[in-house]
């Protein structure tokens, strides 16, 4: 427990440990919370529905949905229960920092699972854990209500998740229903706890990455943090009421046959506010393949990578660092 930032970022200043190389920080320059992020919304036709999230997947791989029927007290309760899981004493949050290799189980670490291996470390403490039902007798028993208001929420947002993967596939022409079973199989949540930094210009909460799976639903409070890399800056991704941030992964890229981009975003910290947001990765079955689909192959847009095994392709992310292009090199073409 002694790890977790949480417990010890007021005691001292930023440690050599959390300091990144020169060209990865953040650095003190401003980033503006950019207003040409997509904000998208779901009550409009279907038409215009599949043209603006197609736009947004392909110019920006991310974009914010509003109207989208997940209810706002499920959202507003979903942010209160992980501000009281983190608040949680030491002693209750004690059991889930042990590590294990049992993929139903919790796991609450600081920076990554790799701690003890990683050069540096991440500014962040973060749960994870699977939201299959077959789970959730391993999911925190404290605070109350954490089992009932997090099932109610991964419910829609796996719900939503798919909602958006049917338009995207009526955009670049897959078959309907070609994301629903195996491919969506695997819902992970991340929680994440970002404590006030005591030098947010020099460490990360999360740097520069790919999300490696179909889709990734964000709820974000109203603290800043997220940014998205578009045409070579850096731009943030403004804090919305009621709205989820959509993420393209870097497996969806790869079906669609790079028709769709992959959102290489980060998360910056602050010096006064907690922050928390709360992920919600959509991950294909790990022995699941994964190729490009084959109605978006054609004789003069060949498929960019062969057939493999999600759980190769993980393998070879974590393996990489979390550099999703040498993940994929073994595999293509």
């Amino acid at each position: 427990m002694d790890k977790l930032v949480s417990s010890w970022y007021n005691d001292q200043s930023l440690p050599e440990s959390y300091i990144f190389p020169p060209h990865e920080r953040p650095g003190k320059l401003l980033v503006p919370r950019c207003n040409t992020v997509p904000v998208i919304d779901l009550s409009d036709t279907r038409t215009n529905l599949v043209h603006q999230i197609l736009k947004a997947s392909q110019e920006f791989g991310l974009f914010q949905v509003v109207n989208h029927g997940v209810p706002p007290n499920i959202m507003s309760e979903t942010m209160s229960v992980f501000h009281k899981f983190f608040e949680l004493p030491a002693e209750d949050k004690a059991s889930l920092t042990v590590y294990t290799n049992d993929p139903k189980r919790c796991k609450l670490v600081t920076s990554t699972l790799d701690y003890d291996r990683e050069k540096i470390h991440l500014w962040r403490d973060v749960l994870r854990h699977p939201c299959h039902p077959d789970c959730i007798e391993f999911w925190p028993r404290k605070p109350l209500r954490y089992r009932e208001v997090v099932a109610a929420c991964s419910i829609e947002a796996k719900k939503l998740g798919l909602e958006i993967l049917e338009l995207l596939c009526e955009g670049i022409g897959i078959e309907h229903g070609y994301f629903e079973h195996e491919l969506t199989e695997d819902l992970l949540l991340g929680a994440n706890h970002y404590p006030p930094c005591p030098d947010p210009s020099l460490t990360l909460g999360i740097p520069k990455h790919f999300d490696p799976d179909i889709l990734t639903i964000l709820l974000q409070e109203h603290i800043s943090g997220l940014q998205v890399l578009k045409d070579g800056e850096w731009i943030g991704v403004r804090p919305i009421p009621n709205a989820f941030v959509v993420n393209i992964g870097y497996i969806l890229q790869v079906i669609s046959n790079n028709k769709l981009k992959g959102a290489e975003h980060r998360v910056v910290t602050n010096s006064s506010d907690h922050r928390i947001s709360v992920v919600f990765c959509m991950n294909p079955a790990g022995n699941s393949n994964i190729e490009p689909a084959k109605s978006v192959v054609t004789a003069t847009n060949p498929p960019l990578c062969r057939g493999f095994q999600f759980k190769e392709f993980l393998d070879n992310f974590y393996s990489m660092e979390g550099d999703a292009d040498l993940a994929l090199q073994p595999f293509k073409l």
